[in-house]
């Protein structure tokens, strides 16, 4: 599995990277750089009343994936990098200093975007993950995940948001009762 990982980062540094791509992707990998995006969307939602419950559930879901990606499985695991072992790959980005499986970046943005899908109108939902799904495929573009790394954090990403709204409905299920 980690040859063909290898060989998909690759192809896309051979056949994909360009000019401009390097600047937008560059760009959307940095709005997951420690979840900056995900924090400063969750503090805005905060702020309203009737978008406070959203707000509550994307900290739930960032913390969860805190706990779970980057305290748990990065340690568990001890996956090095994929521009430290192949042969030719270049990394676009400054070298992180920790783990690669799960990709963090990941993790947080499919966390934070599933954690609020329910709670907000459809329209705003949809840009979200679309948001998710460039920051995870920002990761491979920039040379610093393996295609697994991103495929565990999407798993857990959307676990986590999504376990989040079924226990705060719950909540606030029983509060309502």
């Amino acid at each position: 599995m980690l040859y063909v990982d290898g060989q998909i980062l690759l192809f896309i540094q051979e056949h994909v990277r360009n000019t401009v791509c390097d600047v937008f992707f560059k760009g959307i990998t940095h709005l997951g750089d420690a979840g900056i995006f995900w924090i400063l969307l969750t503090i805005v939602l905060l702020c309203f009343r009737q978008t406070r419950k959203a707000g509550i559930y994307s900290a739930c879901a960032l913390a969860a994936s805190l706990i779970v990606n980057n305290l748990i499985l990065k340690n568990l695991v001890g996956r090095i990098r994929p521009y430290e072992l192949v042969e030719g790959l270049q990394c676009i980005v400054p070298p992180a200093y920790d783990a690669s499986f799960p990709s963090g970046h990941t993790g947080a943005s499919f966390a934070s975007a599933v954690s609020i899908c329910r709670q907000i109108p459809k329209k705003y939902a949809v840009f979200f993950i679309v948001l998710a799904s460039l920051i995870a495929l920002s990761r491979l573009y920039v040379g610093i995940h393996y295609p697994t790394d991103v495929l565990g954090g999407l798993v857990t990403g959307i676990g986590i948001g999504l376990f989040v709204n079924v226990v705060g409905d719950r909540i606030n299920g029983l509060k309502k009762a």
